[in-house]
């Protein structure tokens, strides 16, 4: 099979669909990664930033503190990219876009709380909650429901346009 015909009998790139492939699966819930997400800062130029998240199924979901220079920007513009990727070889990533929702909330956001006891441990991640967790406290919880996903894996999936002699030193057919 042609890398041409196996890239026929998945979804495009772009395809929300591409959620439910096991390289997408993967990495949405391997606690052990790291988001990387872009938006338009306040100035009108890009932001980068690496997050924790945690996929629920149907979003990407970031907690963050109210009042922080990162929800200023996002209530201004909504739109964000986010990718999650390794950097094993080959190279997987995920990528995703559309709008974010906000909603904030007094105390510890649930997901917030499990994000951190996955990636602190359970005693850790439960001293650091406690100690953050005090009146006034307010997060807000940071929601992506893709509206475009990408995935590639440098094995079948490739970007778009890529040289063919870069496809040639993969061992990718076309």
């Amino acid at each position: 099979m042609s890398l041409s015909d196996t890239q026929a009998a998945d979804p495009p790139q772009g395809d929300v669909r591409l959620l439910d492939t096991p390289i997408a699966q993967r990495l949405l819930n391997d606690s052990t990664l790291v988001a990387r997400l872009a938006y338009t800062g306040k100035d009108g130029t890009p932001r980068l930033i690496p997050v924790n998240f945690l996929w629920n199924g149907g979003e990407v979901v970031i907690g963050a503190f109210a009042g922080t220079y990162k929800i200023r920007d996002l209530r201004a513009r909504r739109d964000v990219a986010i990718c999650i990727d390794t950097a094993d070889a080959p190279p997987q990533a995920l990528m995703l876009r559309g709008k974010v929702t906000l909603t904030e909330v007094e105390g510890v956001l649930p997901e917030y709380a499990t994000i951190q006891r996955a990636g602190m441990g359970e005693e850790a991640g439960t001293a650091y909650l406690t100690a953050i967790d005090q009146p006034g406290l307010r997060m807000v919880r940071i929601a992506l429901r893709p509206a475009w996903v990408g995935v590639l894996d440098f094995q079948k999936r490739f970007p778009e346009r890529t040289p063919e002699p870069v496809l040639a030193a993969f061992g990718a057919n076309r």
